[in-house]
């Protein structure tokens, strides 16, 4: 039985303050695997290592200093999936599979910010008056919401806010502790693999 689970996640910034938001923000939203973890006395750990390469690095070293634990790397597709991870990140980064199954590479398709695209109705409470629903994609299935799209227009739906514009650090982190989990999970098919593949590995 695995006794650890570690991830690794692109994002945060390259600040120890601003990688703990980050880190607060997945914590919450990945709440209902850490309550497996507890009830089976397994660590789960997040890691949030800033930008993309290092989020690669750092998930390289964990499968040496860390052998026994169920390493996994989270990062941004930064743009349409039509491979499996592994051969998605080769042909774009040309980052190698280091000889791991693709059960423990996971994608966020195409960037963290489509979760979000998921549930507006968390947006329009989080954001409140001001905010632009309609500047936002109407594309239901959020994969397909190009890269570049998302930030941009997550930005004008916010610009006349009293938050003011969607920043990733400041804002997303909060975003991620009030989208509905299940609406992300519904709406994102790698999202779902994400979760079920963790939920696999803490029930074996």
């Amino acid at each position: 039985m695995v006794k650890e689970i570690r991830v690794y996640i692109e994002g945060g910034g390259d600040a120890k303050n601003t990688k703990a938001l980050f880190r607060d923000g997945f914590r919450s939203f990945l709440d209902d695997l850490f309550q497996i973890a507890r009830e089976r006395k397994i660590k789960c750990n997040l890691i949030v290592c800033g930008r993309r390469n290092a989020a690669y690095r750092d998930f390289k070293n964990a499968l040496a200093d860390h052998p026994d634990a169920y390493n996994i790397l989270l990062v941004d597709s930064e743009g349409p999936v039509t491979q499996k991870p592994w051969q998605h990140l080769q042909s774009r980064d040309n980052w190698d599979s280091l000889k791991v199954e693709d059960d423990q590479c996971h994608l966020m398709v195409q960037a963290m910010e489509a979760w979000f695209m998921a549930d507006i109705d968390a947006l329009n409470t989080f954001y409140g008056q001001g905010f632009q629903a309609n500047s936002l994609p109407k594309n239901s299935n959020i994969e397909d919401i190009p890269k570049d799209r998302l930030e941009p227009s997550l930005k004008a739906a916010t610009r006349q806010t009293q938050k003011g514009e969607y920043q990733k650090i400041k804002h997303g982190c909060e975003l991620l502790k009030q989208i509905d989990v299940q609406k992300v999970r519904g709406a994102s098919e790698h999202c779902d693999r994400l979760f079920q593949k963790i939920e696999e590995i803490l029930k074996s």
